[in-house]
């Protein structure tokens, strides 16, 4: 099966490449990219992890945070139309189906759409002079939760009739909220979310761990793949004999802290976003976490550091943004924290080969890399690399 919108959906790249391909592929790129920066340093790479598959050989339906854009028709500029952005342009395809996401996702995103036709309610357009922007959908991995999302210009009363003919129909989600975000700029969703009807987060068991997830939340948005990321993270902090204190920097909601502390490791999460913290202290108490085993710390990393030197931690993980953690965080981690071991998460091959190149000149060894599927169909690489101090630099900052 290939999505009928392949070739003009700039969504999905690959999708005519066969899966043992496609992986086989990522690996060698995130190979041939760490071995460029670093040279006889590189680690070797792990074949990487992939998602099971249909009948046909391919991985479907593994998305469960859908998102579709609005915007006019060019045909006819007062119909609504409802899709995802062509390869490299702001142009709008309309789609009626998208295999990656899950089915109850699309369902309730295409009866979404047709009550919004049906009351007239415009796209937002690029002045933002209309109304819709954005639809997200946030379902759990077996689809018995659902939480959908308008982004809108402005809360508007005309809103009102479709959102309600939308929960009045056969496979109402279990919440509904609308997102007002009126500025222009890359970022989907704005500041202000007003919940209309339901709960404003699904609840995900498929890690081990239960996770509260909302649609506003940065969580993995494939669960089969984040299990297999967590699962490795947890085997690498576990590998060490003597853990001690583990930091989890840029933790976000906990996706690594709580295992980890589930596990018995005593873990500093450090993240900047309040509302990430927040998240991440419900899903501790959700998971009956003792107090002593998770600490959310609130700030920069390379300002919590100064907070973490007073005890240092055995181990770090890291899962910076896609830019990497940078000169400076890796400066004050491991030129001043310097732990035995470091798990670095990577969303970007590029930024994470640049990043190690200043890492192992701190004293690191690059000993393991595992990449891991997250987005079937598309280049993006994620992956789990290894780091160990070096005898040389034990000895040389005495510790």
């Amino acid at each position: 099966m290939i999505c009928p919108h392949f070739g003009t959906c700039g969504g999905c790249l690959t999708q005519d490449v066969p899966y043992p391909l496609q992986l086989e592929r990522k690996q060698v790129t995130l190979h041939e990219l760490l071995l460029d920066a670093l040279g006889g340093r590189a680690p070797a790479v792990r074949p990487a992890i992939g998602l099971g598959v249909d009948e046909d050989g391919m991985p479907w339906r593994f998305r469960h945070k859908a998102a579709f854009v609005f915007g006019e028709n060019p045909r006819n500029p007062r119909a609504l139309v409802m899709g995802h952005f062509a390869a490299g342009s702001q142009r709008i395809v309309p789609v009626e189906t998208c295999p990656v996401h899950g089915e109850r996702a699309n369902r309730l995103a295409f009866a979404l759409r047709d009550q919004l036709v049906k009351a007239r309610i415009p796209a937002a357009g690029t002045a933002l002079d209309g109304i819709l922007r954005h639809v997200v959908i946030r379902t759990s991995r077996d689809e018995t939760e659902a939480v959908v999302m308008l982004v809108v210009t402005r809360n508007d009363k005309s809103l009102r009739r479709p959102l309600r003919a939308f929960l009045a129909g056969p496979d109402p989600p279990t919440g509904l909220l609308v997102n007002v975000h009126y500025r222009p700029g890359p970022y989907m969703v704005g500041d202000e979310t007003i919940r209309i009807a339901g709960r404003a987060s699904v609840r995900e068991n498929a890690l081990g761990p239960a996770f509260l997830v909302s649609p506003t939340a940065f969580f993995q948005t494939n669960p089969e793949a984040a299990a297999a990321l967590l699962a490795d993270v947890v085997t690498q902090v576990g590998a060490v004999d003597d853990a001690g204190i583990v930091a989890d920097l840029y933790a976000g909601s906990g996706l690594f802290a709580v295992p980890l502390a589930l596990g018995g490791h005593t873990v500093v999460a450090v993240e900047e976003n309040v509302q990430a913290v927040r998240d991440g202290e419900t899903n501790a108490r959700l998971n009956r976490v003792a107090p002593d085993k998770l600490r959310f710390v609130r700030g920069r990393v390379e300002d919590a550091v100064d907070r973490l030197g007073r005890t240092p931690p055995n181990v770090v993980v890291l899962d910076p943004p896609r830019q990497g953690a940078g000169a400076g965080v890796i400066r004050r981690v491991f030129g001043d924290l310097r732990p035995a071991r470091a798990i670095y998460v990577s969303c970007d091959p590029v930024s994470l080969a640049r990043d190690l190149v200043d890492i192992t000149g701190a004293g690191y060894a690059a000993v393991r890399a595992q990449p891991v599927d997250m987005f079937p169909h598309t280049p993006h690489i994620e992956s789990v690399v290894t780091l160990e101090r070096t005898p040389a630099a034990r000895r040389g900052r005495g510790r």
